[in-house]
């Protein structure tokens, strides 16, 4: 193991026996070697821990930690508390992420002295494949308000399409809310607030896998409860901190008859989607 990695990646694991080879695969051959990836098993019934043995055994890198299965907030907190690496980074196991990911991503907060570096986003399902961020060029902010809006915070409030500095991370003692859902829309606007500068990576992606069988797309009364308490704690927290996303807020216009909207057009800076009966999108 080497003294100090370059990037500590912590990947909670449960239930994902269908998507873990394509993650794991995507980080032991990231061209950043000197990398530690930290896979806590939350407590999975089917052959996830089975494939993490197996990389294992391939990749002296790999660290599995075993857990009963408390969620995804507790999972990424015990990798926290394992992480070694100069940077942090968050990989949920249904996904991946290019190659040159990593050390895309390194290269550039050495570079700009920064503590955080952000990639675009890729969000797939079965039937298409979509940007849902990307970024044209290196940029570094160190304004506030600038960081969320480059990041699209609070809409795209994601941690996993970033490393952070861990020195400054833990630092400020920044850990994930336990026992809920969205718990990165919570966390997201925190750490952009507690961090120091912010560097756009170009030409790398983070590819996140919408998989129709997870427990958030079940949308049960506890996913839409924690949804609706995960979003006011993040506006309360922008609130309270004199945060202003007012440039970046989506604007809706409605066109209704009788009650029912007919027409519904989303605009956010210059893009534009055109809803026809919430059915029919342009």
């Amino acid at each position: 193991m080497l003294e100090q990695p370059k990037v500590s990646i912590i990947v909670p694991v449960y239930n994902v026996e269908k998507f873990l080879d394509r993650c794991l695969n995507s980080l032991i051959n990231q061209t950043l070697k000197e990398i530690e990836i930290i896979c806590i098993n939350d407590g999975s019934v089917d052959n996830s821990l089975q494939i993490l043995e197996n990389f294992a055994k391939q990749d002296s890198r790999i660290t599995i930690l075993n857990q009963e299965n408390h969620g995804l907030s507790d999972a990424r907190n015990k990798g926290l508390e394992k992480a070694c690496g100069k940077y942090l980074g968050f990989v949920d196991s249904d996904d991946w992420v290019d190659l040159n990911y990593f050390e895309k991503l390194y290269t550039a907060a050495e570079k700009y002295n920064c503590d955080m570096a952000a990639s675009g986003i890729i969000r797939l399902h079965k039937w298409n494949k979509k940007f849902h961020l990307k970024f044209e060029e290196e940029k570094v902010a160190d304004n506030t308000d600038e960081k969320f809006e480059i990041c699209d915070v609070p809409e795209l409030s994601y941690v996993w399409n970033k490393i952070y500095k861990r020195e400054s991370f833990m630092s400020k003692n920044l850990r994930f809310e336990e026992g809920i859902f969205f718990e990165d829309v919570i966390m997201t606007p925190k750490i952009l607030y507690s961090l120091g500068k912010l560097v756009t990576v170009p030409d790398t992606y983070y590819y996140y896998w919408r998989n129709p069988n997870s427990i958030v797309a079940a949308r049960n009364d506890k996913v839409n409860n924690d949804s609706i308490y995960a979003h006011n704690k993040a506006l309360e927290f922008i609130k309270n901190h004199n945060i202003d996303i007012s440039s970046h807020e989506p604007i809706t216009k409605r066109y209704k008859f009788l009650g029912f909207t007919i027409l519904k057009i989303r605009q956010k800076g210059n893009k534009k989607v055109t809803s026809l009966f919430n059915i029919i999108k342009w």
